[in-house]
């Protein structure tokens, strides 16, 4: 049997779809919503024509020269540099914090060596040693003042918990600068596609043996008609919550259009506990190339997933390391199913990686099948 079933027509789906259907694998893609590109879908606003990003802003950044040129055989990419501000009180600042941000928020103007030497003061002054939370982590990022007015109220906000309840590995992510580099990412790639991630998605799907099943949820009882699953919806559904769900973090977006330019950038954070949404995405800005007279913007908020909820960001608390290691352990007992994407996996990854783990994934099976020998349940390490 050649016959492969793929839940969710996501990057990961998508993805592997194609490597296994371009060596001669007939694949039926299962999807729940009415659109293939999962939280990327973007489509265009009714009332103001400007390209929007429905489950939130979607940004392509990657030092992947491969995944690079991978995505851009399927559409025309354009270059974008994402920049971030963020309002606290009655100031707007960078983000990342870099020297403009530091000087702005002291009032002062040092010099790159001279504004790396008052952080690691202002570091030390909070006297954190190896850091075991995201409050220390950030506390020795950046020193008590700059943590408590751009991070811990945004955090709280994000993830709907104490800093200290959050693992220090989630900070790590952001960059520190000590030079006027405004730029979000790092990646020498960054771009957005010219008419949005949907039909990118569309055409990687695009072959006569790829058929894709849109409002359609995977029956579990179909598995025997298919060779192998590959399975990128939440890895506790798969098992019907029989540990409890995992815990994730959702959503909420309360859209406004009006006329010009609402902000002025495509992001502005709001680091403020009192201020109830984490930030406001206005979407034209996204697209920069476009001219629109109106604009739409969303207030972003951010809650507790609920059952019928859909899942953002994995929290991954200690709470819900040890319901996922139940699940892990009863994955490793199937055989015939792979897990992975963000949500089989329960991780928090970007869309690159997303990308360069659906190729390993798919030339991993191929060689796995060459070679007569067992497909891994994971491929990818669970930490």
């Amino acid at each position: 049997m050649t016959k492969i079933a793929i839940v969710g027509a996501g990057f990961s789906g998508a993805v592997i779809a194609r490597e296994l259907a371009l060596s001669g694998y007939d694949v039926h893609i299962f999807e729940g919503r009415s659109h293939v590109a999962g939280n990327c879908h973007t489509e265009r606003d009714a009332v103001t024509g400007v390209m929007t990003h429905v489950y939130g802003p979607h940004i392509f950044h990657t030092s992947d020269n491969e995944v690079w040129d991978y995505v851009r055989q399927f559409g025309e990419w354009m270059p974008y540099n994402h920049k971030v501000k963020t309002t606290v009180g009655k100031d707007v600042f960078l983000l990342p914090v870099n020297l403009h941000t530091i000087n702005q928020f002291y009032r002062t103007n040092l010099s790159p060596t001279e504004a790396r030497e008052f952080i690691e003061k202002k570091a030390k002054e909070a006297r954190v040693g190896e850091p075991q939370n995201f409050e220390e982590q950030g506390l020795k990022f950046v020193g008590k003042d700059l943590y408590t007015a751009f991070f811990a109220g945004y955090t709280k906000k994000q993830w709907g918990c104490e800093p200290k309840e959050l693992p220090s590995s989630i900070l790590k992510r952001l960059p520190l600068r000590f030079n006027y580099n405004d730029s979000y990412f790092n990646d020498p790639y960054q771009s957005i596609p010219k008419e949005g991630y949907t039909p990118i998605v569309e055409k990687i799907l695009d072959l006569k043996n790829i058929q894709v099943s849109l409002n359609t949820f995977f029956d579990l009882k179909e598995q025997k008609n298919f060779a192998h699953v590959f399975y990128t919806g939440p890895i506790d559904a798969y098992f019907n919550y029989q540990f409890g769900r995992l815990g994730y973090r959702t959503l909420d977006f309360e859209k406004h259009t009006t006329d010009g330019d609402f902000q002025g950038c495509p992001v502005m954070n709001y680091g403020d506990p009192d201020v109830p949404f984490t930030r406001i995405t206005e979407h034209k800005h996204f697209a920069p190339w476009e001219e629109h007279a109106k604009t739409v913007y969303y207030k972003e908020f951010s809650r507790e997933c609920g059952e019928k909820d859909i899942p953002y960001y994995p929290i991954r608390l200690v709470q819900e390391q040890k319901m996922l290691n139940k699940y892990v352990e009863e994955a490793n007992k199937l055989s015939s199913v792979t897990f992975l994407g963000r949500l089989g996996t329960y991780r928090y990854i970007d869309m690159d990686k997303t990308i360069r783990e659906a190729l390993d994934v798919g030339r991993g099976f191929l060689k796995y099948k060459n070679e007569n020998t067992a497909v891994p349940v994971f491929f990818q390490s669970m930490s």
